[in-house]
């Protein structure tokens, strides 16, 4: 098991390999799960880091015989990543802040558990992000540009839990979402809410056929209708064009 923490802010980072193999479910030295927030391959805790055609992995599998295993976790504002992959399952890549309560007892155990939910904002350009089950989650503010976001099983791309009072979340524009052979069509979805106000958007995006004819999930929060802010505008491919959920903003 190998992890790398970066907290140097400013720097420039080229064709850098990440790779490491921590799960949620695996046993820490302290006797506790590792749980999510503990399984990062590379965690940043800096400002104005620009990553250029890194890789970032965790191998530790799929969720379903694992559990959570983060690839990468970003604790930082001005961040760039352009032609980076980043691959994993469940939980691929998280963007702090955290939300500021848990569900579960020691559910954000790990470096940020204490840290203040500061506001982030970040960018990715041209990367392609793996992963299965909400791999991408988080509070930030993220801006994806000509990104391809590969399912590599059923699942859900994106997990916001966006404060209520930030007014953007995800917003991912001129990408692509894909899947890996073998993964059923209709079988995954581009969004769902890890807090009542997650934000996601999408322009210009391409939805292949895995996507699901809903599009979007609630994750059973009936009641957080009025605040969840999904949007998509010009969507193309099998996976758009069809009626979306009455807590979906679309538009021409």
């Amino acid at each position: 098991m190998s992890q790398t923490r970066i907290t140097e802010s400013g720097i420039t980072l080229t064709g850098k390999s990440y790779t490491g193999d921590l799960y949620a479910r695996a046993i820490h030295p302290d006797g506790r799960p590792y749980h999510t927030f503990r399984t990062a391959s590379v965690e940043v805790f800096a400002d104005d880091v620009r990553f250029e055609g890194c890789r970032f992995a965790n191998t530790a599998g799929p969720g379903e015989k694992v559990g959570q295993a983060l690839a990468l976790y970003l604790d930082g504002d001005g961040i760039i990543l352009e032609d980076c992959t980043l691959t994993g399952y469940q939980d691929t890549l998280f963007l702090a802040p955290l939300p500021e309560k848990e569900y579960e007892n020691d559910g954000f155990l790990g470096p940020g558990k204490d840290l203040p939910r500061t506001p982030r904002t970040v960018i990715f350009e041209r990367c392609c992000i793996e992963g299965s089950i909400d791999f991408v989650f988080g509070g930030a503010t993220a801006y994806f540009y000509d990104c391809e976001f590969r399912s590599l099983g059923p699942g859900y791309v994106f997990a916001p839990c966006t404060p209520a009072e930030v007014e953007t979340g995800f917003t991912a524009i001129n990408c692509r979402f894909t899947a890996a052979d073998g993964v059923p069509d209709q079988s995954c979805y581009i969004a769902r809410p890890w807090r009542d106000d997650g934000a996601v958007r999408l322009e210009n995006c391409y939805l292949g056929p895995h996507i699901h004819p809903d599009g979007w999930h609630d994750w059973g929060k009936n009641n957080a209708w009025g605040r969840i802010r999904f949007s998509e505008k010009n969507s193309y491919g099998p996976g758009a064009g069809t009626p979306r959920p009455p807590y979906v903003r679309v538009e021409a």
